[in-house]
């Protein structure tokens, strides 16, 4: 069994079965040693510390993993799941697209072009 910390640099390169593997050992190393804190007082806590901590680093590289593989998957498709857009205020994210804001109704152009803005001659003094 792995005995203290895992290094993520040392995770990145293992591929999903090697990281699904080592969890698996992880927590069942860490179920042994809640046994064993409960039959001897405490002295395991800091194992214990260290080996949730160990957990947490294995999932976030497997679900980093996870999200690298669907945004290469989504690259070029029309539409990207919610969760893959890029984060952004609500004001922003409701605001009108660029395309929208630029477009001009049709009675505004016949406006427009019947009715330009004057052009004033100033006098030079």
């Amino acid at each position: 069994m792995s005995s203290g910390k895992v290094k993520p640099g040392q995770l990145w390169s293992k591929n999903k079965d090697e990281l699904a593997k080592q969890l698996a050992e992880l927590k069942t190393e860490l179920s042994q040693l809640r046994i064993q804190k409960i039959v001897s007082s405490g002295t395991k806590l800091n194992k214990i510390h260290d080996i949730r901590k160990s957990i947490a680093r294995v999932l976030t590289v497997i679900n980093a993993k996870q999200r690298a593989a669907l945004r290469l998957f989504y690259k070029n498709k029309k539409y990207l799941p919610l969760d893959l857009r890029a984060k952004q205020t609500r004001a922003i994210r409701r605001r009108l697209s660029k395309e929208d804001a630029s477009r001009v109704l049709e009675k505004t152009k016949k406006r427009q072009t019947h009715f330009p803005q004057r052009k004033f001659a100033v006098k030079a003094a």
